[in-house]
């Protein structure tokens, strides 16, 4: 699974990595995202052609339900039933989004508890984090916009860890995933893969991350109290 991420890069990154304008929103630093708060995702805007940045809630929020429930936070969807499972198959189909992270974090089960990880590029570039979005009104008017990230099994270097991870969209695929309209099946599905380990790193790191009220630079820095 994916429980926790960063999401500092600067608007000029953004715009650069995924082909975006100027972005019209705040471009918050975060080191340490957790469920149900907002986050910046990149989708499709209005008129199907241009790529927009925009604030998403972490935690779909299906169309047809009563509105978000605590019980379940829908963070993660699984590659293996996003296209069949009721809550995430129309978002699948029709709203896909790319989820902008500059790391992720796991925890490794141990003795002494859970041990966790920071998971990022070996050049520090940030990637993208294969997502899908929802539009939710309630019967007052309240409008919701929310994401889940799809999750796959780890690849090599996450193995030992954690047997999830998200599913990262290299950016020479960003157009299919995002394509307007429905796009074949078998082309997104071929996307729904464990990322190459080259180039990336995983390295254990304090357990202030734990906490949510924890968040800045120092969560990416090595443990070395070992």
């Amino acid at each position: 699974m994916c429980g926790r991420f960063a999401q500092f890069s600067d608007p000029d990154t953004l715009a650069d990595l995924f082909g975006l304008e100027a972005p019209a929103v705040d471009v918050q630093v975060r080191y340490n995202v957790a469920p149900t708060q907002p986050v910046l995702a990149v989708r499709l805007a209005e008129d199907q052609q241009r790529r927009k940045l925009v604030p998403l809630r972490w935690g779909l929020v299906p169309f047809w339900s009563q509105g978000p429930d605590n019980r379940y936070r829908m963070i993660n969807a699984r590659a293996e039933t996003v296209a069949s499972k009721p809550a995430y198959r129309a978002a699948f189909a029709q709203r896909r989004c790319l989820i902008p992270a500059d790391a992720f974090y796991e925890w490794q089960p141990g003795k002494d508890g859970k041990q966790p990880f920071a998971i990022r590029r070996e050049d520090r570039t940030a990637f993208a984090m294969a997502g899908l979005w929802e539009h939710w009104q309630g019967d007052d008017g309240t409008v919701i916009d929310s994401c889940a990230i799809i999750v796959t099994d780890a690849n090599a270097l996450l193995a030992p860890i954690h047997d999830r991870m998200p599913v990262i969209i290299d950016p020479a695929d960003y157009e299919v995933w995002l394509g307007s309209g429905p796009a074949g099946r078998d082309a997104l599905h071929a996307l729904l893969k464990p990322a190459d380990p080259n180039g990336w790193e995983a390295y254990p790191i304090s357990r202030a991350v734990n906490r949510p009220d924890h968040d800045n630079p120092s969560l990416l820095e090595p443990d070395t109290s070992d």
